[in-house]
């Protein structure tokens, strides 16, 4: 068996040889020739191994010592490395040497020198450039102390796959993933099933809006002013529409719309959702067979449903009063926007699943859901419509004789407050209320605001007796003109200073008598007593964007006013307001606020009274009935204004006015006449205002008569019989 590499060899002489790992220094146990033994020990470790040479060299050194010359591999390290020498030469021998070096030192092992046979000179080719010179070899560095160098841990093997390893983390997460999607699918088919369920629902839904039947406006016997008849209103599917200049072309004769508006309207859309429309109105409150008509035409994506349409069977009657809704049955303007709330009722729908493209028809057993609609309330007016309709009649025919522009026309009933017929000139259709002027529509006798004139000497007598500054055997003498500041004011029938009693000043108008009481009477007071009247407020009737009127304030009374207020002028007030004045007086002095609605009619046909009118007393019972004696020479005495409004066997009381219109406060062009009257005057039962705005004047020839025909019809109306007193009194205008 050879010897280890590392064991110690004996050389000839027989004395121990080390390895150069051995050696304790680099180069002082050597004996082979100078720069030799350092080249053939290095090489001795190189993984090419010895060159010819070296092996010559050593079977001579074998042949001489009779014995072989053990070899060393790289391999023979004891660390196994098999660049381990290579990485020697590249360190200069220094780790042979340091572990000799280490040897000697623990072991006390020689040194070994190993001697290399020298290399005999190569004849050089004759082709072969010379040899550059040989460099100097360099002077040996100084022996250095052995560095301890930490030992290398012999590295491990790797460590081989675990088949089985793989298999448990493979399924482990097989596992995880079935049961992420399991939870999942419990969590979509048992939390979110609502929300998808309703999601894909609501793809292939329709609605239909189900109209709640309107409220209708009766008169006070019943009679229908204003009601809803089913209807039917025609749609479009635009998504199920294959040619809609066609389906326009066949539409437009049967809904009187033009070809263009219907195609536009049927043009495919999105809503704001992003989802394409699949509802467009084309038509609303069409008849039931022109709509059944439409249906027979069996056009792609047209289709009806049930509506309602609003009809006012009077056309023109009471149309300012009632107004008129839109398609959508909103109330727009009159008694339908004022009470709008309680006549719509609430709109119900259904909702129901269909089918898509041709089989676009509700599926049975489907998703359907049915919220019923709930009808409005009905209301029921104190208005007559017979009387309202004469009352309309006979202002229109008086306004278009005197090229009247304005007029107003109110009945009350003196002891409920009730308007029995309320009356606007000009006026409108309001089951067609379009196209028409907006001026038409308005309700006059609660828009039309004037300066009343004379009709409002009546507050200022009324207020005197009351405040006991007159009684009703009063007599004064009376000025042809009188002088409030820096204006005159005159009367029309001069009594050159004569005494005249309160009828003759009532009958003749005196401004100069009226004014004078006005001294007496104060100005506060007055102003008092014109708010107990109901003056410079709205009367709360009924009426949407009623005028308030308005009075002159104490403070911004100027010497002129002293004059002009107690006759009626820098006052703004309505027919109606002065309407209800007349009505306290007729009332035994009793103020009532004049009202529209008589009984609201739920849907369940239960009857509920309207809001119980305001009262207050004005007059006392007696100054109230001297007061209407007083008016009633306004109509009996020889020459007195109001003539033309006596009634053959009924007694007459009232006064005659002649004022201005204001608009924004401007006085306009013309002039306002006006009568307001009560009969029969010993015991009134209604009271009649009359108003005429005629810009070119001549109104008093309009608001007289025309009060005379309206009370009459109305006492023969409601049966009055004529009065048991028969004529009225004698009365003096200038006594003796």
């Amino acid at each position: 068996m050879p010897p280890r590499s590392d064991e110690p060899r004996r050389d000839a002489t027989g004395s121990r040889r080390g390895s150069s790992r051995a050696s304790g220094g680099r180069g002082t146990d050597r004996t082979a020739e100078p720069g030799v033994g350092g080249i053939s020990d290095a090489r001795a470790y190189t993984p090419r191994g010895r060159t010819i040479r070296e092996g010559a060299a050593r079977a001579d050194r074998e042949e001489r010592t009779g014995r072989p010359e053990q070899r060393r591999t790289p391999r023979s390290t004891r660390s196994g490395d098999p660049f381990r020498p290579a990485l020697q030469v590249l360190d200069g021998g220094r780790t042979g040497a340091t572990r000799a070096g280490r040897r000697d030192a623990t072991g006390g092992r020689a040194g070994v020198v190993r001697t290399v046979t020298p290399r005999a000179p190569r004849e050089p080719f004759d082709d072969e450039p010379p040899a550059a010179p040989r460099r100097r070899a360099t002077p040996r560095r100084p022996d250095r102390a052995a560095v301890r160098r930490p030992s290398r841990k012999p590295r491990r093997p790797p460590k081989l796959a675990d088949p089985g390893r793989r298999l448990r983390l493979g399924t482990v997460l097989t596992l995880a993933l079935f049961a992420t999607i399991g939870i999942r699918l419990v969590y979509l088919q048992a939390v979110e099933t609502p929300a998808y369920a309703g999601g894909g629902v609501a793809d292939r839904t329709r609605t239909v809006t189900l109209p709640a039947p309107r409220g209708a406006i009766y008169d006070r016997d019943g009679a229908e002013l204003a009601h809803s008849v089913e209807a039917r209103y025609v749609y479009a599917d635009p998504t199920q529409i294959k040619d809609p200049q066609a389906t326009a072309k066949a539409l437009s004769p049967l809904l009187g719309i033009p070809a263009s508006e219907l195609a536009g309207r049927m043009a495919p859309r999105k809503r704001p959702d992003g989802v394409w429309s699949q509802f467009e109105y084309l038509a609303r409150g069409v008849e039931i067979e022109r709509a059944r008509r439409i249906m027979d035409l069996k056009l792609p994506g047209i289709n009806t449903h049930r509506d309602e349409r609003r009809e006012v069977p009077g056309g023109d009657l009471a149309a300012n009063l009632i107004g008129f809704t839109s398609e959508d049955m909103n109330g727009l303007e009159g008694l339908e926007a004022r009470y709008d709330d309680l006549l719509h009722g609430e709109d119900g729908k259904r909702v129901y699943e269909v089918g898509l493209g041709d089989l676009a028809a509700p599926i049975p057993g489907g998703y359907s859901r049915t919220t019923p609609p709930k009808p409005g309330s009905s209301l029921q007016l104190t208005i007559d419509r017979d009387l309202q309709f004469k009352v309309q009649r006979i202002l229109s025919e008086a306004m278009a004789q005197s090229k009247g522009s304005t007029g107003a026309a109110v009945v009350i009933e003196v002891a409920t407050g009730e308007v029995l017929a309320q009356a606007s000139h000009p006026t409108y259709n309001a089951a067609k209320p379009l196209p028409s002027d907006p001026a038409d529509r308005e309700d006059a006798a609660t828009s039309f605001v004037v300066d009343p004139g004379s009709v409002h000497k009546a507050i200022t007598f009324g207020a005197a007796l009351q405040e006991g500054v007159i009684t009703p055997d009063t007599t004064l003498p009376i000025a042809n003109s009188i002088k409030k500041g820096d204006t005159w004011f005159s009367d029309t029938h001069p009594a050159n200073g004569r005494r005249m009693t309160l009828p003759g000043m009532m009958a003749y108008s005196s401004n100069v008598g009226t004014i004078e009481i006005a001294e007496k009477l104060g100005r506060e007071r007055l102003i008092d007593y014109q708010r107990r009247f109901g003056l410079g407020q709205a009367t709360g009737v009924g009426m949407p964007g009623e005028a308030t009127g308005r009075l002159l304030p104490a403070d911004e009374w100027s010497e002129s006013s002293h004059g002009s207020v107690p006759i009626g002028h820098s006052v703004d007030a309505t027919p109606l307001q002065m309407a209800a004045a007349y009505a306290a007086i007729a009332n035994n002095g009793t103020y009532v606020q004049p009202h529209l609605i008589k009984e609201v009619i739920g849907p369940d046909g239960k009857r509920t009274p309207g809001k119980a009118p305001v009262t207050r007393s004005v007059l006392s019972p007696e100054n109230a009935a001297a007061l209407r004696t007083i008016l009633e020479a306004v109509t009996t005495v020889d020459g007195a204004t109001g003539t033309a409004a006596a009634i053959p066997g009924y007694r007459v009381a009232g006064k005659t006015g002649t004022g201005w219109r204001l608009v924004d406060g401007e006085k306009q062009p013309g002039e306002v006449a006006s009568f307001i009257g009560m009969a029969p005057a010993e015991q009134p039962r209604y009271v009649i205002a009359v108003f005429a705005h005629t810009p070119a004047g001549g109104g008093g020839d309009i608001a007289a008569p025309a009060f005379r025909e309206m009370m009459q019809f109305t006492l023969h109306h409601y049966r009055v019989p004529p009065s048991a007193a028969g004529k009225a009194p004698k009365f003096t205008v200038y006594p003796r």
